[in-house]
């Protein structure tokens, strides 16, 4: 079957046209959507909601008119599917596919462009045919680096989601290579899932959920078990590994503006102290997940009087200092610098911080600038040997990038000369040969010139 066979018709033949020829995909099976498969995709599964797929389609007008195409414009196009970013017929007719399938897809009006269809293109209720083609799917990625993806196997109700320090229930089954390792139901707050033995990763998936929602996490080493691996599971360094999570119910916490400065005051102590521990135990990314609720609730508080004043301040540069420590370990240096610049601008001459910052740029080659910070610290602590040593690594590095920079230069200037040498080596030798034509032709003229004379 093909499109343009069935064109033009009324609404109601179309559907009894589709209807013979395909199925109904409308999850309420209303025939709000109709899909004809006109080439079978790959066996294999289908997009899941959230998932980032790539197509390329047609849009026709009963009449056979054709009112958009990606083709004609050589570009594909991409969405989260299920997401509401396309017309809701899109959503459901994708969902059905599998990667290389080509459908057509009947659309209802109410499922496609309404009663108020699209200027100069789509009239009013009018029901319109797309053929699509489903090029590739992938998950969601929840993360900048691709650590943590997600694809949802049902989809979840509600708008809400859980926040940090949301109580969370959860069935959760996690397997690697194919073997099933861990099946069961877990009570855990969010932020500190570590505590009952739930990765990283499932933990930065919670606010991301709904209730209700079931999903697929992929994780990578980072997000999962590290390098240390999981040994009672049998899992050895730096395996991915994939979750599957069912968020069965959850309870928010309280979020900054709902809690007093009180409040916040009370419960930083604790997440501090809880912060402390997992960078004890080297669970760096946990504990930057609780110094964060700390800055968060305090950074644009005041406070009344000095002593409440004091506490603000202590916890917000403490908060800070020990992010930047945490992102030293995890060689995020830029976050480092950032933190420990909120520092100074608390306290110019904080030991820890100019400290901090100089072997953040230091580790990322910024040699003159690590040299100052570290000489800032011993003006305000001239008794500090490990910036003093600092210093000398400094000025080695500085060095020896001079000598480099000499070397690459000499290299350089080295390889213009022997250029320029051959090019005006090249350009004597062409003067040359132009020299000798020009002889040789005015020694010609000139025995022409004799021969030509009277004798």
């Amino acid at each position: 079957m093909t499109t343009d066979q069935d064109l033009p018709m009324d609404a109601q033949s179309a559907t009894a046209v589709f209807a013979a020829k395909g199925i109904d995909v409308t999850p309420n099976k209303d025939q709000g959507v109709i899909k004809v498969v006109k080439r079978p995709g790959l066996d294999g599964e289908r997009p899941m909601i959230g998932d980032r797929v790539t197509v390329h389609y047609t849009g026709k007008l009963l009449t056979g008119k054709k009112f958009d195409c990606s083709r004609d414009r050589k570009e594909s196009f991409c969405f989260n599917v299920g997401r509401g970013q396309v017309l809701k017929a899109w959503d459901i007719g994708v969902l059905s596919m599998q990667k290389g399938e080509v459908c057509t897809l009947l659309c209802r009006p109410d499922y496609a462009y309404g009663p108020s269809g699209n200027p100069n293109k789509i009239p009013p209720n009018s029901p319109v045919v797309f053929e699509m083609e489903l090029l590739k799917f992938e998950g969601e990625m929840l993360t900048d680096d691709g650590g943590i993806v997600r694809r949802i196997k049902v989809k979840g109700d509600g708008y809400t989601n859980p926040n940090d320090g949301a109580s969370v229930d959860v069935h959760m089954e996690g397997s690697c290579g194919g073997r099933l390792f861990d099946c069961r139901d877990v009570n855990f707050i969010v932020g500190e899932a570590e505590d009952k033995g739930v990765p990283l990763g499932v933990d930065r998936a919670m606010d991301k959920m709904q209730r209700g929602e079931c999903c697929l996490l992929y994780l990578k080493p980072k997000y999962g078990f590290g390098s240390e691996g999981k040994p009672e599971y049998k899992i050895g360094p730096d395996k991915d590994i994939v979750y599957e999570v069912t968020l069965k119910d959850f309870q928010r916490a309280k979020e900054s503006w709902e809690m007093d400065l009180k409040e916040k005051l009370d419960l930083a102590a604790g997440v501090k102290h809880k912060g402390n521990q997992y960078f004890k135990t080297g669970r760096y990314f946990q504990a930057v997940v609780q110094y964060q609720r700390i800055v968060s609730w305090l950074e644009m508080e005041c406070g009344t009087g000095i002593e409440q004043q004091k506490r603000i301040h202590d916890f917000i540069l403490t908060a800070h200092l020990n992010l930047a420590l945490c992102f030293l370990r995890i060689k995020e240096f830029s976050q480092a610098v950032e933190n420990c610049n909120k520092v100074i601008e608390l306290d110019e001459s904080n030991e820890k911080a100019l400290y901090r910052r100089g072997e953040a740029r230091l580790l990322r080659n910024e040699f003159s600038l690590a040299l100052t910070d570290f000489q800032q610290v011993l003006q305000v602590n001239p008794s500090n040997r490990a910036a003093r040593a600092q210093i000398s690594i400094c000025q080695t590095k500085i060095k020896e990038h001079y000598e480099q920079d000499k070397k690459t230069y000499a290299n350089m200037f080295q390889k213009f000369a022997e250029r320029d040498a051959k090019t005006g080596k090249l350009k004597r030798r062409q003067d040359e040969s132009v020299r000798s034509a020009m002889n040789g032709e005015m020694g010609i003229k000139r025995r022409r010139s004799s021969q030509e004379c009277t004798s």
